[in-house]
């Protein structure tokens, strides 16, 4: 398998989310996205891509990108994210750990700054071309994204 280190630019998106502070925890990782799709499902918002963000001060945001207007309600945020330029890697969480992609991106991100390709780096998201849970394309698609700032 050839995994490549890529960047360019991501392009915006509205989504509707769900951010809350705490630990990892897939299984509520995992019910947050269903509550959120099942919220969107319930208003007839067409969806797009998935997406996981989290930081090392444990903050957690799960997001689904809507292709139609949408309020939010509740602890259901509609939000914009702008167009940005990020550092991504495309893989196969079946056939390579996450954490080994999550070092080596940080890595090729370390050497980038010291070669003055990049100035800073920002968070990191996953994203998923559905739910991971349910589509197997979406999971074996995974792609992991780190937006900088050239």
């Amino acid at each position: 398998m050839v995994v490549d280190f890529k960047i360019g630019k991501a392009p915006g998106f509205s989504a509707v989310t769900v951010a809350w502070k705490g630990r990892w925890d897939e299984k509520r990782i995992r019910k947050e996205f269903e509550d959120l799709a099942a919220w969107a499902k319930e208003r007839g918002l067409r969806t797009g891509r998935w997406y996981f963000m989290g930081d090392m001060s444990g903050r957690m945001r799960v997001a689904i990108e809507t292709k139609s207007g949408a309020r939010g309600a509740g602890r259901v945020r509609s939000r914009k994210f702008p167009a940005t330029d990020v550092a991504r890697v495309q893989f196969d969480p079946d056939e390579l750990s996450p954490r080994v992609v999550y070092h080596g991106l940080g890595d090729f991100l370390r050497w980038q700054r010291r070669e003055k390709e990049v100035k800073s780096v920002g968070t990191f998201r996953e994203v998923y071309a559905g739910n991971p849970w349910t589509n197997a394309r979406a999971w074996s698609t995974m792609c992991v994204e780190a937006t900088i700032r050239r």
